[in-house]
């Protein structure tokens, strides 16, 4: 028994100081704690968690795992996204008939249902996960930068929600987001009915007009159409999760930076 074990070892050994579990660990074989926490800020996987976690980081009755789950539904909704961009096209004439050949026609039309479900858990979880982090205190310094990206992560996914809703080009969506889009001319300095757009003007000339606000800039024009469905499109497959990527991004190496997850109030 003891020459297998020191048999293993040795392999275990020949493994670690390897060139190729060097190249992707930086270090031996992690024995020690001090070799653990090399093996994870050396390694392009696990830099970003830290090296060591509270032991309330990883109870369920406190952090609901909201966070986890929102990564993960943002996941599962790029994959079936990507895969979504395959059969829709973005234009008056297809966009609806592409969404009924989706559930009717389309091999894993499936995707569809599963893309819609997931974006309204998203918003769901996400909520959930600020009201966690607000009811246990964690928001309060050293994490008040990380709160505030948080913030933006949750601004990110109602607009992700809400592009996405005209995509299917239906009544409900084109009404909703002429509904929408309306609120938005009330938009302090942006929109034309907003407070502070009657500053925004070079003698009698007014910057701020129907023509020029924002609600003109998500539309295309004064009404929805054509070219609202492709801006929507757009931001909604590119702009917004791109920037959603980046602030995530951002909000993981905070956690880390300011020592995992805060502990109970």
């Amino acid at each position: 028994m003891e020459e297998k074990n020191n048999k293993k070892e040795s392999i275990l050994e020949k493994l670690g100081n390897s060139a190729v579990w060097k190249s992707i660990f930086r270090s031996g074989v992690p024995r020690t704690r001090r070799q653990r926490m090399y093996a994870v800020l050396g390694n392009v996987f696990l830099h970003l968690h830290p090296a060591r976690l509270p032991r309330h980081a990883v109870k369920v009755g406190y952090t609901w795992c909201m966070g986890g789950l929102s990564f993960f539904l943002f996941v599962v909704l790029t994959i079936t996204g990507i895969l979504l961009m395959f059969y829709y096209r973005p234009t008056v004439e297809y966009a609806f008939t592409d969404i009924i050949d989706l559930g009717e026609q389309v091999p894993l039309g499936i995707m569809r249902e599963i893309h819609r479900w997931g974006a309204h858990a998203m918003v769901l979880t996400v909520w959930l996960h600020m009201l966690r982090v607000f009811m246990t205190g964690s928001y309060k310094p050293p994490r008040e930068f990380n709160w505030s990206v948080g913030v933006i992560l949750m601004t990110l996914t109602l607009l992700l929600s809400f592009t996405g809703y005209l995509l299917p080009w239906d009544q409900l969506a084109i009404w909703a987001v002429t509904v929408g889009t309306n609120m938005a001319r009330a938009t302090p300095f942006l929109g034309h009915e907003g407070p502070g757009a009657s500053l925004l003007a070079i003698g009698d000339i007014n910057l701020i007009h129907s023509a020029s606000d924002v609600r003109f800039a998500l539309l295309g024009g004064r009404f929805v159409g054509e070219a609202t469905l492709l801006r929507f499109y757009v931001l909604h497959c590119i702009a917004f999760p791109f920037i959603a990527m980046i602030f995530m991004a951002v909000h993981f190496w905070r956690i880390r930076k300011d020592g995992g997850i805060s502990g109970p109030l």
